[in-house]
């Protein structure tokens, strides 16, 4: 009984062992590839295949799904000979598990160091500055560049991102320090447009016064000249209307007398008014005649005690 035991389970056990070796389910995300008796024989896709046991084996697995592949830092120069450490993101995905089994060792160690030789040598076409405005220019030549050269592994390189580019410390500090000069010169510059702005303002300010000064004067003048005219013309107009009443009031009977009577008094209002406002005296004309003739009397008066005083 002991006997018929041990035999059942070695039965079993070689049994499971030829299932073993004889079924294979490949998942949805792999590629395998067999080989029979050591010869490249097919590529099994996803599903559930049969093999010949000791025969038949899976030489290689592959995945199908895009793989993300961490470059590590790397140091390298730039045109403008400054040292700086890149570090980056390669993606990659097997296109041909053929290629990939017997056409490279490793694809993933190949590719990583395909990747560092790359970045290095574009780096070096580059200056310091345009490697960081240029990143995606740079991406897009590495994964160029990777892809052709990988062609034969049977991969394919979707995309390369640069995650950091950092310069040595030195080349940090001279940065900040350029950094620095040039926020002060903007500031400077900032600074001098801000008064070049409000001298303009100012002066265009101090103009736009002058000019409304000058404009109002100029208004004043032409307001006043107007008023004047518009008085002379009416004075005129209104001396005009008088002398006609007047005239007309002349030809009526009477009114001769009447404007002769209206000059008298008009002469008398005068005549007051200079009595009132001068320091001399004004006679009539009359006592002025009188008074010449008395002064006649004494100069010839004068002349005959000059000419008696001579004789004697």
């Amino acid at each position: 009984m002991e006997q018929f035991t041990g035999f059942f389970t070695i039965l079993m056990l070689i049994v499971a062992l030829v299932a073993y070796n004889l079924i294979l389910i490949v998942p949805m995300r792999e590629l395998c590839v067999i080989e029979r008796l050591g010869k490249f024989r097919s590529i099994l896709e996803p599903g559930l295949h049969f093999l010949i046991p000791f025969v038949d084996r899976v030489a290689y697995r592959h995945e199908t799904r895009e793989l993300c592949i961490n470059i590590p830092h790397q140091s390298c120069i730039s045109r403008d000979n400054i040292q700086i450490d890149v570090d980056a993101l390669l993606y990659i995905k097997v296109m041909d598990a053929y290629k990939a089994s017997y056409g490279i060792e490793d694809y993933l160690i190949a590719a990583i160091n395909l990747a560092q030789t790359t970045v290095r040598s574009e780096v070096g076409k580059l200056r310091l500055s345009q490697t960081f405005s240029e990143r995606d220019a740079l991406n897009e030549t590495i994964v160029r560049e990777i892809d052709n050269a990988s062609e034969p592994w049977g991969i394919k390189v979707m995309r390369y991102e640069v995650m950091n580019i950092t310069p040595s410390s030195n080349v940090i500090d001279v940065l900040e320090k350029q950094m620095e000069a040039e926020r002060q010169k903007r500031a400077e510059i900032t600074l001098a447009n801000a008064e070049r702005d409000s001298t303009i303002n100012l002066s265009e300010g101090e103009r736009q016064e002058a000019i409304n000064l000058s404009e109002g004067e100029r208004q004043k003048r032409i307001n006043e000249a107007n008023g004047r005219a518009q008085e002379i013309s009416i004075l005129a107009t209104a001396t005009a209307n008088g002398m006609t009443a007047i005239a007309r009031a002349i030809k009526q009977p009477g009114g001769y007398q009447a404007m002769n009577v209206r000059l008298v008094e008009s002469y008398i209002d005068q005549v007051d008014s200079l009595y009132a406002r001068s320091d001399v005296s004004i006679v009539p004309s009359e006592l002025a005649n009188i008074e010449g003739m008395f002064e006649g009397f004494d100069r010839v008066a004068t002349t005959i005690n000059r000419t008696n005083r001579k004789g004697s």
